[in-house]
């Protein structure tokens, strides 16, 4: 097993500001993304919510609701009003396992992908805008530094880095 990094000493209590926070950084953009996102998807009849689970069937496959709320990180229950609303609008269908009922596959309907159709290149011309005056170097540097600060919450929810100050 990998032997998880020490963790950095960049921030200290008595001298944390907003305007340096990683976290809120990531935060403000996200919420900055998602109100493009939705603007912009809304003449395809798509929120920024539902794009999601019908681009992750579309590039993954069938799947389960439960396996969806672990993808889109939301508890069961909001992933099934999600995706009820997806079905109700004819993009997805939602069918019973025969061997399980417990169990609810997903697939993408012909609607849902027509639907999803224009989702990529509304994403990747947002993406672009937002990353106007990167380098491709840039650009590639703080995907790693993304990737790598998600391997260390990993590392943090197994406990990997716990106690490790």
């Amino acid at each position: 097993m990998a032997r998880a990094p020490t963790p950095a000493r960049f921030y200290r209590a008595g001298h944390w500001f907003a305007e340096d926070s990683v976290g809120l950084l990531m935060k403000r953009l996200v919420v900055e993304m998602s109100a493009r996102i939705e603007q912009r998807l809304a003449p395809h009849g798509l929120t920024d919510a539902q794009w999601r689970p019908l681009l992750r069937l579309r590039t993954g496959g069938p799947c389960t609701v439960l396996e969806m709320a672990r993808w889109l990180q939301l508890d069961p229950s909001s992933t099934t009003r999600l995706l009820g609303r997806l079905d109700r609008k004819g993009l997805l269908r939602r069918t019973r396992s025969i061997a399980d009922r417990r169990i609810v596959q997903l697939q993408l309907t012909d609607q849902g992908e027509a639907a999803i159709a224009a989702v990529p290149e509304v994403l990747a011309e947002l993406m672009n805008e937002l990353l106007a005056g990167f380098t491709r170097s840039e650009w590639r540097t703080l995907v790693d530094l993304l990737q790598r600060m998600l391997t260390n919450g990993a590392l943090i929810r197994q406990g990997a880095m716990k106690g490790r100050r």
